[in-house]
């Protein structure tokens, strides 16, 4: 059972919204998960966050096995930063 942290694309068309979730690799994009962990908002207006995830669910997934994607390893390392400044 290798583990995947990936995004999971909801939204509408031309107005994607994503789910950081953690899943099997072998399971489709947008199908079944073990747990979600964040939501990342591309086109973020007004007082809605482009970026909120539960950076310890995702230190736990990553320390037994489960591979980030490009992606989402940028996106923790962006959400580490926000963490900083804050």
């Amino acid at each position: 059972m290798a583990l995947k942290i990936r995004l999971q694309r909801r939204g509408n068309r031309n107005r994607p919204v994503y789910k950081i979730v953690i899943a099997e690799s072998t399971s489709r994009r947008d199908g079944r998960f073990v747990e979600a962990i964040g939501n990342y908002d591309p086109n973020a207006r007004g007082n809605s966050t482009e970026l909120a995830m539960l950076l310890d669910r995702a230190d736990y997934w990553i320390s037994v096995g489960a591979k980030p994607t490009d992606t989402v390893k940028s996106l923790i390392k962006r959400a580490r930063r926000s963490l900083l400044t804050a």
